[in-house]
């Protein structure tokens, strides 16, 4: 890909995200910006690349807020929270499409385990199966914080974790 390809590819990442800033739920905005379909082919390659970009995003976020804080699930919660506000448009229409495209979901399922790994929540050798489930979980608490909707106690990721405590 050379540089110009890149610089055009970036740009309608950008006017796809203005456009579904709007209503990130509805339909993706493919066949109304130009170039979208010559560049990424189809809705789910662009997809994937407005997650590329999300990951890349939080996962600096993460790296930035985890190194040398011992509480690493806290660390986590203000990355991840840091990641969502400051790129809030991206952040919904990804989560708003991720369960439309095969593709999508084996990456958000990465996510979650990146997310339960960087907490400490879970280790990089057990069952991916696992910890994508306690990522999952981690997930779930880390989108009802403050500022996104209202948070529940910590103790209830303790019970979706492990449903007989």
């Amino acid at each position: 890909m050379s540089w110009n390809d890149f610089y055009r590819r970036r740009d309608i990442l950008d006017a796809v995200l203005t456009a579904a800033a709007r209503d990130p739920r509805s339909p993706l905005p493919f066949d109304e910006i130009p170039g979208a379909a010559e560049a990424f082919g189809t809705r789910e390659n662009l997809m994937l690349a407005l997650h590329y970009r999300w990951t890349q995003l939080l996962s600096g976020h993460l790296r930035a807020e985890v190194e040398g804080d011992n509480d690493h699930v806290d660390a986590v919660k203000r990355a991840w929270t840091a990641a969502v506000r400051r790129n809030r448009a991206l952040y919904e229409v990804v989560a708003a499409h991720r369960d439309e495209y095969p593709a999508l979901k084996a990456a958000h399922r990465a996510e979650q385990a990146m997310l339960a790994i960087a907490a400490g929540l879970a280790e990089p050798d057990e069952p991916v199966d696992e910890v994508a489930k306690v990522g999952a979980a981690f997930e779930a608490l880390l989108s009802e914080g403050p500022g996104l909707r209202p948070a529940r106690p910590f103790g209830r990721l303790l019970r979706m974790l492990a449903p007989s405590a």
